[in-house]
């Protein structure tokens, strides 16, 4: 169950006819104090363990050797003073679900994640409980095109029966009464009305990242499910993204890439330019969590930041990052020399950007899109960058995606386009999983949830 090296944490104790509760004086005091208030069940150590080639020819039992600390030996974990495991089981689910490996690391994830303060012996703190009560959650797959990555299913699988889309579809019957929950990874499973009414027990819906354009937060809320998603982890990655574009669209970095690996190039042309993003003036459209981030970075550059918003930053805030408050979106679109749109997808920023905002900003600029595409206006867009009414974009995000193979934005050579990658890095996948898991077991533990998004 251990690898090698994890071996050390267990010594053989042989059980001696005589003292059958050997093992229980190896418990923690406040686990042995709390056992005359709870049942433990009677175990016949003899029948579970095989004989030891060097015990005499008596039967042994493995036990952790520890000073001072915990030791359960053969007594079974006590959850909500019902016993579920023993031991060594708790030792292997360790192992396995935290990837603790040495006597050390064991013992910290133990204490981190299995010590209850209220009543004083081992109890899962975040939710453990035998495999068959976990909640189910509800994904679309593991794996495949658009399925869970499976790193993310080992950690759901910590806290949740993981049922897939397919095994709900052919045992609707039995499934829906377990699934309490649903894991929203990038938009999928698609939330509808006949899924939520074929769910009589879902209580939250935990989406994988900030945006929720894809979720009828009404629709959702009248069956009385909450909806979260994760803020926090996203905003790091996706500034990280926007301030990419930016550097890559002024510098003209992938045309360069095309021009160096191209097989007719002879020479590299003298007035081929790009333009510098020192200096230059940023305009953020949106400034929350992520456009705030995106200043911080611009700061370096020494860029001139203005910014507009529904709400004006604190002074304080502005302060830090030089950023200047633009109440029109107009004087900021007219002095930029790139406007990033960093907002959220709603009725009123639907096509926020079209051909009169392009008009407004100055032919040198560019527009760079990490929110959602349908925050621009495309037909205005392709029409603005064919007739060089602004210098460039930089777009990770469309409307659909990915465009139609035949779409005039993929014949210009002024544009750049990533796949929707604000959030592609093996930390923000994981941090948003986290994220979200923390906020699907809130809801279900009845404690106040990080990150609700509420319908307006």
């Amino acid at each position: 169950m251990f690898r090698s090296k994890g071996f050390g944490l267990l010594k053989l104790i042989p059980l001696m006819s005589g003292q059958p509760n050997l093992a229980y004086k190896f418990i923690h005091p406040a686990i042995a104090s709390h056992g005359h208030r709870c049942h433990r069940r009677s175990v016949d150590y003899r029948q579970r363990y095989k004989t030891c080639p060097g015990s005499a020819g008596g039967r042994t039992l493995s036990a952790p050797q520890t000073k001072n600390w915990l030791v359960l030996s053969e007594e079974l974990l006590l959850v909500k003073c019902r016993p579920v495991l023993t031991w060594r089981p708790l030792l292997g689910h360790v192992q396995q679900q935290t990837g603790a490996e040495t006597e050390m690391q064991v013992k910290a994830r133990i204490k981190q994640y299995y010590w209850c303060q209220d009543c004083k012996h081992l109890i899962d703190a975040v939710g453990i409980m035998a495999e068959e009560e976990l909640p189910g959650v509800l994904i679309l797959d593991v794996g495949g095109t658009h399925g869970v990555l499976e790193d993310l299913a080992a950690l759901l699988k910590k806290h949740f029966r993981l049922i897939t889309m397919k095994e709900f579809l052919e045992n609707k019957k039995e499934m829906s009464k377990k699934i309490q929950s649903v894991f929203v990874f990038e938009c999928r499973p698609t939330i509808d009305r006949e899924l939520l009414e074929s769910l009589p027990n879902l209580k939250v819906i935990g989406n994988s990242g900030v945006g929720v354009d894809h979720l009828d937060l009404k629709m959702i809320s009248n069956f009385g499910v909450k909806v979260t998603n994760t803020p926090h982890a996203v905003a790091d990655p996706t500034a990280d993204i926007g301030v990419a574009l930016m550097l890559a669209s002024a510098r003209r970095l992938v045309e360069g890439c095309q021009i160096t690996v191209s097989p007719d190039t002879k020479y590299f042309a003298v007035d081929w330019l790009g333009v510098e993003v020192t200096r230059a003036t940023l305009g953020i459209i949106g400034m929350g969590s992520i456009g705030y981030k995106v200043a911080q970075r611009a700061r370096a550059f020494n860029m001139r930041i203005l910014y507009h918003n529904r709400n004006r930053r604190r002074k304080e805030e502005e302060e830090a990052v030089c950023a200047h408050y633009c109440e029109k979106m107009e004087d900021l679109l007219q002095q930029s020399d790139f406007v990033m749109l960093v907002v959220n997808l709603t009725p009123e920023t639907h096509k926020l950007i079209g051909k009169k905002e392009l008009g407004l900003m100055k032919p040198t600029a560019t527009l760079i899109n990490i929110s959602r595409g349908a925050v621009i206006d495309q037909d205005a867009l392709v029409e603005a960058l064919q007739n060089k009414v602004i210098r460039a974009a930089a777009l990770d995000v469309t409307y659909p995606e990915p465009l139609p193979r035949d779409h005039p934005l993929l014949k210009l050579n002024n544009i750049i386009i990533t796949p929707h990658i604000g959030t592609a890095t093996v930390q923000a996948i994981r941090m948003m999983a986290e994220e979200a898991i923390a906020n699907m077991l809130a809801v279900l533990n009845g404690q106040p949830i990080p990150s609700e998004v509420f319908p307006k």
